[in-house]
């Protein structure tokens, strides 16, 4: 993988045509391929160490915890009882570190295919890997699709933490995935799923929305910023299968003081409900996207 050159590594993907974000490197900690993918442990120069994951950046140390606290935090906020989430990917443990924190959740069960990035970020992520030292986990090495099959309304949230939808990762984001998690889901349950760059793959965000509006009455789309991915800004997906959820006024707040006693850095009461607020070029087209899926 020709992505390193004179101590920098770029990200280079068709995904983002004409623009790659680069990374200063001190040292290659680890890379090796797995069963699955290509995963490389980075010492970069000024933020911490990044994880790559078939060239692509899926962590750095630096702006890890936006990604992690809002995919937690979103839907486990807009849910009335968030007692059993299920996690499909997240092998570096962010989002169960995250979920770990928050005094409404029971259960924590992660589905993750490769075993691999589990070991290597235990290793050498030990700040994301805490999430492993749960007790509210419950870890399956597999599948997610066939672990879902084998559990229907079982989990009052489901979070997927996939890579970007190229390869095996392209059939997280396909209308058959999400009436998977519809199947898993108790009554009531709501999802969020990594939803991708609106300024890059605004096409796809709407061809998402407008099947998963076949599948549950109410989806919303949120973003948050994160420095190291492409254009600095990463969405989620979110759907329930109550009619009455309005993901952008949480149902559970947090004062100040729990923000500092959770530890949080980007989540907040406040920034729940911004994180909706789409520029107008956005609003318009996912506004489309609604009348496309026959909403109004």
């Amino acid at each position: 993988m020709d992505v390193l050159r004179k101590n920098w590594f770029s990200e280079i993907n068709a995904l983002w045509p004409g623009q790659c974000m680069s990374l200063e490197v001190k040292e290659v900690l680890y890379h090796e391929k797995s069963a699955f993918q290509d995963i490389m442990i980075l010492q970069t120069m000024n933020h911490g160490k990044a994880l790559i994951l078939d060239g692509v950046i899926q962590l750095t140390e630096a702006d890890e915890f936006s990604y992690q606290e809002m995919m937690a935090m979103l839907p486990v906020n807009s849910h009335p009882n968030p007692e059993s989430v299920l996690i499909v990917g997240g092998g570096d443990g962010g989002i169960a570190r995250e979920l770990d924190k928050h005094p409404g959740v029971k259960r924590i069960v992660m589905c993750e295919i490769d075993e691999k990035v589990i070991e290597v970020s235990k290793t050498y992520l030990p700040k994301l890997a805490k999430g492993f030292e749960s007790s509210k986990l419950e870890l399956h090495i597999g599948d997610g699709f066939e672990f879902m099959k084998n559990h229907k309304n079982e989990f009052d949230i489901i979070i997927t933490d996939s890579s970007d939808p190229v390869g095996p990762a392209m059939s997280l984001f396909e209308k058959e995935y999400f009436e998977l998690m519809r199947y898993s889901l108790r009554e009531g349950g709501v999802i969020c799923s990594q939803g991708e760059c609106m300024w890059l793959h605004l096409e796809l965000i709407k061809d998402i929305q407008t099947f998963c509006r076949q599948i549950f009455p109410v989806v919303d789309y949120a973003y948050m910023p994160v420095p190291t991915y492409p254009s600095g800004q990463i969405g989620c997906i979110l759907c329930s299968t109550n009619p009455k959820t309005n993901f952008r006024k949480p149902l559970r707040t947090f004062s100040d003081e729990e923000v500092e006693q959770m530890n949080l850095k980007c989540y907040n009461t406040e920034f729940h409900s911004a994180c909706f607020a789409l520029p107008q070029f956005a609003k318009k087209a996912l506004q489309v996207s609604v009348v496309n899926g026959k909403n109004h």
